[in-house]
Protein backbone atom coordinates (compact mmCIF):
# COMPACT_ATOMS: atom_id res chain seq x y z
CA UNK A 1 0.00 0.00 0.00
CA UNK A 2 2.63 2.58 0.51
CA UNK A 3 4.73 1.74 -2.67
CA UNK A 4 3.83 5.40 -4.01
CA UNK A 5 5.77 6.64 -0.59
CA UNK A 6 9.61 7.93 -0.93
CA UNK A 7 11.61 9.43 1.33
CA UNK A 8 14.87 11.47 0.21
CA UNK A 9 17.30 13.13 2.54
CA UNK A 10 19.06 16.41 2.16
CA UNK A 11 23.03 16.66 2.97
CA UNK A 12 22.47 17.66 6.41
CA UNK A 13 20.25 14.90 7.67
CA UNK A 14 20.95 11.71 6.02
CA UNK A 15 21.78 10.07 9.26
CA UNK A 16 18.29 10.64 10.34
CA UNK A 17 16.80 10.19 7.63
CA UNK A 18 18.11 6.46 6.84
CA UNK A 19 16.94 5.74 10.37
CA UNK A 20 13.72 6.90 9.29
CA UNK A 21 12.99 5.20 6.03
CA UNK A 22 14.36 1.99 7.68
CA UNK A 23 11.60 1.95 10.16
CA UNK A 24 8.99 3.26 7.76
CA UNK A 25 10.24 0.01 5.72
CA UNK A 26 11.87 1.63 2.88
CA UNK A 27 15.18 2.40 1.84
CA UNK A 28 16.06 6.30 0.90
CA UNK A 29 15.48 6.88 -2.69
CA UNK A 30 18.36 8.36 -5.05
CA UNK A 31 19.08 11.88 -4.99
CA UNK A 32 21.89 13.83 -5.19
CA UNK A 33 23.88 17.11 -4.56
CA UNK A 34 25.80 18.04 -7.45
CA UNK A 35 28.50 20.61 -6.49
CA UNK A 36 29.83 23.65 -8.49
CA UNK A 37 33.42 24.70 -8.01
CA UNK A 38 32.08 28.38 -6.83
CA UNK A 39 29.87 26.79 -4.22
CA UNK A 40 26.34 26.63 -5.45
CA UNK A 41 24.75 23.18 -5.73
CA UNK A 42 21.92 21.19 -7.26
CA UNK A 43 19.44 18.37 -5.98
CA UNK A 44 18.53 16.07 -8.41
CA UNK A 45 16.28 13.28 -8.18
CA UNK A 46 17.79 10.15 -9.57
CA UNK A 47 14.35 8.22 -9.73
CA UNK A 48 11.12 9.07 -11.38
CA UNK A 49 8.55 10.41 -8.39
CA UNK A 50 5.74 11.37 -11.06
CA UNK A 51 2.60 11.41 -8.74
CA UNK A 52 4.22 9.93 -5.57
CA UNK A 53 3.93 10.76 -2.27
CA UNK A 54 7.49 12.23 -1.66
CA UNK A 55 8.72 13.00 1.99
CA UNK A 56 11.66 15.84 1.88
CA UNK A 57 13.53 14.87 5.21
CA UNK A 58 16.31 17.71 6.01
CA UNK A 59 16.97 19.74 9.26
CA UNK A 60 17.62 23.37 8.65
CA UNK A 61 20.21 23.99 11.54
CA UNK A 62 23.08 26.35 10.17
CA UNK A 63 24.75 26.47 7.83
CA UNK A 64 21.94 27.92 5.82
CA UNK A 65 22.56 25.89 2.98
CA UNK A 66 20.63 22.95 4.77
CA UNK A 67 17.42 25.08 4.23
CA UNK A 68 18.52 26.54 0.60
CA UNK A 69 18.89 22.87 -0.16
CA UNK A 70 15.87 21.68 1.15
CA UNK A 71 13.79 24.78 -1.15
CA UNK A 72 15.39 23.39 -4.17
CA UNK A 73 14.45 19.61 -3.50
CA UNK A 74 10.88 20.67 -3.08
CA UNK A 75 10.99 22.79 -6.33
CA UNK A 76 12.72 20.02 -7.85
CA UNK A 77 9.93 17.54 -6.63
CA UNK A 78 7.25 19.61 -7.76
CA UNK A 79 8.52 19.93 -11.58
CA UNK A 80 9.06 16.29 -11.65
CA UNK A 81 5.32 16.36 -10.70
CA UNK A 82 5.44 15.09 -7.67
CA UNK A 83 1.72 14.05 -5.97
CA UNK A 84 2.31 15.39 -2.81
CA UNK A 85 5.24 17.27 -0.93
CA UNK A 86 5.86 16.86 2.36
CA UNK A 87 9.15 18.47 3.87
CA UNK A 88 10.19 16.69 7.14
CA UNK A 89 12.04 19.30 9.20
CA UNK A 90 12.72 18.00 12.38
CA UNK A 91 14.07 20.88 13.63
CA UNK A 92 13.05 24.12 11.94
CA UNK A 93 15.65 26.53 11.81
CA UNK A 94 14.89 30.39 12.37
CA UNK A 95 12.02 29.50 14.99
CA UNK A 96 13.36 32.31 17.75
CA UNK A 97 12.83 34.98 15.29
CA UNK A 98 9.06 34.52 15.43
CA UNK A 99 7.97 38.22 15.68
CA UNK A 100 9.22 41.79 16.17
CA UNK A 101 10.72 42.04 19.79
CA UNK A 102 12.55 45.49 18.78
CA UNK A 103 12.79 47.51 16.22
CA UNK A 104 13.66 46.93 12.63
CA UNK A 105 13.96 43.32 12.57
CA UNK A 106 13.30 40.43 10.22
CA UNK A 107 10.46 37.82 11.43
CA UNK A 108 12.47 35.27 10.01
CA UNK A 109 10.12 32.20 10.87
CA UNK A 110 7.48 33.85 9.02
CA UNK A 111 9.55 34.53 6.27
CA UNK A 112 11.20 30.63 6.11
CA UNK A 113 7.33 29.47 6.16
CA UNK A 114 7.05 31.53 3.00
CA UNK A 115 9.37 30.44 1.11
CA UNK A 116 8.50 26.44 2.16
CA UNK A 117 4.55 27.23 0.53
CA UNK A 118 6.13 28.83 -2.61
CA UNK A 119 8.09 26.35 -3.17
CA UNK A 120 5.71 24.33 -3.23
CA UNK A 121 5.31 22.23 -0.18
CA UNK A 122 2.09 20.37 0.37
CA UNK A 123 2.29 19.92 3.74
CA UNK A 124 5.15 20.44 6.89
CA UNK A 125 6.13 17.94 9.84
CA UNK A 126 8.17 19.26 12.12
CA UNK A 127 8.99 18.55 15.80
CA UNK A 128 8.97 21.21 19.28
CA UNK A 129 8.70 24.09 16.97
CA UNK A 130 10.10 27.35 19.59
CA UNK A 131 6.88 28.63 19.64
CA UNK A 132 3.86 26.26 18.86
CA UNK A 133 2.11 29.64 17.48
CA UNK A 134 4.37 29.44 14.46
CA UNK A 135 2.26 26.91 12.90
CA UNK A 136 -0.42 29.89 12.20
CA UNK A 137 2.64 31.37 9.79
CA UNK A 138 2.02 28.59 7.61
CA UNK A 139 -1.31 28.17 4.73
CA UNK A 140 -0.65 24.49 4.74
CA UNK A 141 -0.91 21.37 7.12
CA UNK A 142 1.58 21.18 9.61
CA UNK A 143 2.02 17.90 11.79
CA UNK A 144 3.49 19.89 15.04
CA UNK A 145 4.97 16.18 16.73
CA UNK A 146 5.99 16.86 20.37
CA UNK A 147 9.36 15.12 22.00
CA UNK A 148 7.32 13.93 24.98
CA UNK A 149 6.79 11.25 23.34
CA UNK A 150 10.31 9.98 23.65
CA UNK A 151 10.92 12.08 27.08
CA UNK A 152 8.45 10.61 28.96
CA UNK A 153 9.38 7.32 28.39
CA UNK A 154 12.90 7.77 29.38
CA UNK A 155 11.91 9.76 32.47
CA UNK A 156 9.49 7.03 33.51
CA UNK A 157 12.42 4.33 33.36
CA UNK A 158 14.40 6.26 35.51
CA UNK A 159 11.74 6.21 38.00
CA UNK A 160 12.90 9.63 39.56
CA UNK A 161 12.51 10.04 43.44
CA UNK A 162 11.04 13.26 44.58
CA UNK A 163 10.51 14.44 41.10
CA UNK A 164 10.20 18.08 40.37
CA UNK A 165 10.14 19.43 36.88
CA UNK A 166 11.14 22.84 35.83
CA UNK A 167 11.17 25.51 32.82
CA UNK A 168 14.33 27.44 32.22
CA UNK A 169 12.52 30.41 31.20
CA UNK A 170 9.08 31.69 31.25
CA UNK A 171 8.47 30.74 27.31
CA UNK A 172 8.73 26.72 28.37
CA UNK A 173 6.43 27.02 30.92
CA UNK A 174 3.26 25.42 29.13
CA UNK A 175 5.52 22.68 27.31
CA UNK A 176 6.93 21.79 31.29
CA UNK A 177 3.65 22.15 32.08
CA UNK A 178 1.90 19.40 30.48
CA UNK A 179 4.73 16.77 31.40
CA UNK A 180 4.06 18.03 35.07
CA UNK A 181 0.33 17.44 34.61
CA UNK A 182 1.07 14.06 33.18
CA UNK A 183 3.54 12.59 36.36
CA UNK A 184 0.97 14.81 38.23
CA UNK A 185 3.69 16.76 40.05
CA UNK A 186 4.98 20.10 41.13
CA UNK A 187 6.89 22.40 38.65
CA UNK A 188 9.00 25.85 39.07
CA UNK A 189 10.02 28.37 36.66
CA UNK A 190 13.36 29.98 36.40
CA UNK A 191 12.63 33.85 35.28
CA UNK A 192 16.10 35.22 33.65
CA UNK A 193 16.20 38.57 32.19
CA UNK A 194 18.76 39.01 29.10
CA UNK A 195 21.24 41.48 28.03
CA UNK A 196 21.56 40.55 24.66
CA UNK A 197 21.17 37.13 22.99
CA UNK A 198 22.92 34.08 24.62
CA UNK A 199 23.61 36.37 27.78
CA UNK A 200 22.38 36.22 30.93
CA UNK A 201 22.15 39.42 33.37
CA UNK A 202 19.65 37.85 35.88
CA UNK A 203 17.68 34.85 37.31
CA UNK A 204 15.54 34.18 39.94
CA UNK A 205 13.52 30.77 40.44
CA UNK A 206 9.68 31.27 41.30
CA UNK A 207 8.86 27.86 43.33
CA UNK A 208 10.46 25.46 46.25
CA UNK A 209 13.11 22.71 44.85
CA UNK A 210 14.17 21.89 48.19
CA UNK A 211 15.01 17.95 48.84
CA UNK A 212 13.85 17.88 45.30
CA UNK A 213 15.26 15.90 42.08
CA UNK A 214 14.73 18.30 39.15
CA UNK A 215 14.20 17.86 35.97
CA UNK A 216 14.61 20.79 33.20
CA UNK A 217 13.00 20.88 30.38
CA UNK A 218 13.33 23.12 27.08
CA UNK A 219 12.95 22.75 23.10
CA UNK A 220 16.40 23.88 22.53
CA UNK A 221 19.58 24.11 24.21
CA UNK A 222 22.32 26.56 22.32
CA UNK A 223 24.83 27.72 24.12
CA UNK A 224 24.05 26.15 27.01
CA UNK A 225 24.28 28.87 29.40
CA UNK A 226 20.53 29.16 30.49
CA UNK A 227 20.60 25.74 31.17
CA UNK A 228 23.79 24.98 33.27
CA UNK A 229 23.46 28.40 35.53
CA UNK A 230 19.58 27.44 36.06
CA UNK A 231 21.05 23.68 37.25
CA UNK A 232 23.47 25.78 39.30
CA UNK A 233 20.80 28.58 41.35
CA UNK A 234 18.20 25.17 41.74
CA UNK A 235 20.95 23.02 43.01
CA UNK A 236 22.01 26.43 45.15
CA UNK A 237 18.04 26.43 46.36
CA UNK A 238 18.41 22.78 47.89
CA UNK A 239 17.97 20.55 44.96
CA UNK A 240 19.11 16.83 45.23
CA UNK A 241 20.13 16.56 41.34
CA UNK A 242 19.66 18.46 38.14
CA UNK A 243 19.25 16.96 34.69
CA UNK A 244 17.72 18.65 31.73
CA UNK A 245 15.94 17.81 28.66
CA UNK A 246 16.43 19.70 25.31
CA UNK A 247 14.80 18.18 21.82
CA UNK A 248 17.24 19.99 19.45
CA UNK A 249 21.28 20.08 20.53
CA UNK A 250 22.20 23.49 18.71
CA UNK A 251 24.98 23.51 21.10
CA UNK A 252 26.91 26.61 19.62
CA UNK A 253 29.92 28.26 20.58
CA UNK A 254 31.15 26.80 24.49
CA UNK A 255 28.15 24.79 24.84
CA UNK A 256 29.83 21.31 25.57
CA UNK A 257 32.33 23.09 27.61
CA UNK A 258 29.78 24.75 29.32
CA UNK A 259 27.90 21.34 30.48
CA UNK A 260 30.70 19.76 31.03
CA UNK A 261 31.31 21.89 34.00
CA UNK A 262 28.12 22.33 34.91
CA UNK A 263 25.87 20.74 37.79
CA UNK A 264 24.20 18.81 35.61
CA UNK A 265 23.40 14.89 36.23
CA UNK A 266 22.81 15.08 32.18
CA UNK A 267 22.06 16.58 28.99
CA UNK A 268 19.29 14.28 27.06
CA UNK A 269 18.68 15.23 23.57
CA UNK A 270 17.00 13.86 20.38
CA UNK A 271 19.27 13.40 17.19
CA UNK A 272 17.13 16.31 15.27
CA UNK A 273 20.31 17.60 14.85
CA UNK A 274 23.97 16.16 14.85
CA UNK A 275 26.32 16.06 17.62
CA UNK A 276 29.47 17.79 17.02
CA UNK A 277 31.24 16.14 19.73
CA UNK A 278 30.13 13.09 21.71
CA UNK A 279 30.53 13.41 25.23
CA UNK A 280 29.55 10.56 28.62
CA UNK A 281 27.25 13.87 29.74
CA UNK A 282 25.20 14.00 26.93
CA UNK A 283 22.89 11.12 25.56
CA UNK A 284 20.77 10.99 22.70
CA UNK A 285 17.48 9.98 22.04
CA UNK A 286 16.40 8.90 18.84
CA UNK A 287 13.34 9.96 16.91
CA UNK A 288 12.90 7.99 13.60
CA UNK A 289 10.77 5.84 14.34
CA UNK A 290 8.05 8.52 15.96
CA UNK A 291 8.97 10.45 12.57
CA UNK A 292 8.15 7.02 10.69
CA UNK A 293 4.92 6.45 12.58
CA UNK A 294 4.02 10.01 11.85
CA UNK A 295 4.59 9.49 7.70
CA UNK A 296 2.87 6.56 7.62
CA UNK A 297 0.00 7.97 9.53
CA UNK A 298 0.00 11.40 6.99
CA UNK A 299 -0.05 8.80 3.94
CA UNK A 300 -3.13 6.56 4.63
CA UNK A 301 -5.10 9.89 6.42
CA UNK A 302 -4.74 8.32 9.89
CA UNK A 303 -4.40 11.11 12.96
CA UNK A 304 -1.64 11.21 14.64
CA UNK A 305 -2.98 12.45 18.32
CA UNK A 306 -1.81 8.89 19.50
CA UNK A 307 1.70 10.08 19.13
CA UNK A 308 1.06 13.26 22.36
CA UNK A 309 1.97 11.35 24.77
CA UNK A 310 1.41 13.84 27.45
CA UNK A 311 -2.20 14.21 26.29
CA UNK A 312 -3.16 10.68 27.76
CA UNK A 313 -3.21 11.29 31.12
CA UNK A 314 -2.40 8.68 33.94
Amino acid sequence: MDTSVKIFSGTGSTYLAEKIAKSFGKTLGALTIQKFSDGEFQPVFQESIRGDYVFLVQSTFAPSDNLMELLMMIDAARRASAGYITAVIPYFGFARQDRKDKPRVAIASKLVANLLTIAGANRVMTMDLHAPQIQGFFDIPVDHLDSSAIFIPYIERLDIKNLIFASPDVGSTNRVREVAKYFEVDMVICDKQRKRANEIAAMTVIGDVSGRNVVLIDDICDTAGTLCKSAAILMERGALSVRAFCTHPVLSGNAYENIANSVLEELVVCDTIPLKHQTDKIKVLPTGDLFAVAIRNTFENKSISSLFIHSNRK
